[in-house]
């Protein structure tokens, strides 16, 4: 299982999501900060929608990803780009 599918198993089972998209663009960022060589697992995109996101703003969205992924950013993820709905 690949760190986007780790990542969006863990969405699922946090945020309940009716949309959700998860991908590893660190390919796109070889050479930058956080990037490891390999060009996979340190640059991702979320793409979600999710009922509990219902009258929260955009931070408290965004906090509630984060919370979710906090797991793999403490492991070396270093940079998610996050899109809510």
């Amino acid at each position: 299982m690949t760190v986007a599918d780790q990542m969006a198993a863990a969405l699922r089972q946090r945020l309940q999501p009716t949309d959700l998209e998860v991908t590893d663009e660190s390919r796109l960022h070889a050479g930058h900060a956080g990037a490891n060589g390999s060009g996979s697992g340190t640059h991702f995109r979320v793409r979600i929608a999710s009922p509990l996101f219902t009258g929260q703003s955009r931070v408290a969205r965004h906090r509630l990803v984060y919370d979710a992924l906090q797991t793999f950013i403490d492991q070396g993820v270093h940079a998610i780009a996050i899109e809510t709905g």
